[in-house]
């Protein structure tokens, strides 16, 4: 039996409740969230589902089932540096982790000193620690190393995740600028990038050998054309509607990895599309693409037996057992 504490009950948090305790083998012994809303709150009811019979708790200490657990669910932040110090927390009471943290993802290369320390710290108190999910996590980075598997050889791999934005909860929509106007997307630039881009590159050149020289990233807004009708109000013509994102891998001069991000409300096919250019040179994609929060929130459910059964320290998707939906 998994025995899980769930930490950080905001959208995904909640989805993941409810993906968590519909699974046979999986029982959530509590949650912990700081925000005073939530706090004394049944874990069930503030999930939409029937009551489960765990009050949410402030923090791990004041959690009264932590000693039952052995698996800590992360959805709080996205930023390592943040995280770090409740990775800390969790490995002190010997949980495994499995987190949404897109910075966990790869760090290795991007904030090496970080990733080392926070590695440590699992290998001393003996648990696993992995950051997934969708994007970063599997489909930009660990769906199209695998597909390499049936390559001979591997020159250039390019891949493109465009989303329309309207189906996504509105935090999503918020996180890409849409309805912002030009002056206030390029005020709020740096909180509006999609997180994880160059961890992603990082883990397809780490699972192609590849030592790369340089990781290039560019960000810039895509308009709309005409107004556009979301849940959250209407996108005036002219102003934003999402994102666009690029990131390269290079080997000196020569671009070995393209990832493309681009999201936006009003896009008309969606899709996640992967191109591998070498022996044999071919494609993959999946016409209308996959729902983030969907996937995210299940491959967070479904790594849950990989990472109990990894050996201690800080992984990536590609360290342990490939995630697949059990029960």
């Amino acid at each position: 039996m998994y025995n899980i504490i769930q930490l950080g009950l905001g959208p995904i948090g909640q989805r993941l409740t409810r993906y968590l305790s519909e699974r046979e083998g999986i029982q959530v012994v509590g949650a912990v969230d700081p925000d005073p809303d939530k706090v004394g709150k049944d874990l069930g009811e503030h999930a939409e589902i029937e009551n489960m019979g765990i009050s949410i708790s402030s923090d791990l200490k004041s959690c009264p089932n932590v000693d039952q657990a052995n698996i800590a669910v992360i959805s709080t932040v996205s930023s390592l540096e943040k995280i770090e110090t409740q990775i800390q927390d969790v490995a002190g009471y010997g949980l495994d982790i499995v987190s949404t943290c897109e910075e966990l993802s790869h760090p290795w290369q991007t904030q090496p000193k970080l990733a080392h320390r926070i590695d440590g710290y699992c290998k001393e108190k003996h648990i696993s620690c992995v950051g997934t999910g969708v994007n970063p996590g599997f489909l930009m980075d660990f769906l199209p190393s695998v597909l390499t598997s049936v390559c001979r050889e591997v020159k250039h791999i390019k891949v493109e995740r465009v989303q329309d934005a309207r189906p996504r909860r509105k935090p999503f929509r918020d996180k890409i600028g849409a309805g912002l106007t030009e002056s206030e997307f390029a005020e709020k630039r740096e909180g509006i990038r999609h997180v994880g881009l160059p961890e992603s590159v990082y883990l397809i050149a780490d699972a192609m050998n590849w030592e790369l020289t340089n990781v290039e990233e560019r960000l810039e807004p895509i308009q709309a054309d005409s107004a556009i009708n979301t849940e959250s109000g209407t996108v005036r013509p002219g102003n934003v509607a999402g994102v666009r994102q690029v990131a390269l891998g290079l080997q000196n001069d020569r671009e070995v990895i393209r990832l493309i991000f681009e999201a936006a409300v009003g896009i008309e096919k969606s899709h996640d599309s992967i191109y591998i250019t070498g022996n044999p040179t071919f494609s993959s994609t999946i016409d209308g693409g996959i729902n983030g929060d969907i996937a995210t929130s299940a491959i967070i459910v479904n790594a849950i037996r990989a990472i109990r059964n990894a050996s201690p320290g800080l992984k990536t998707m590609l360290d342990i057992q490939a995630p697949a939906y059990f029960s």
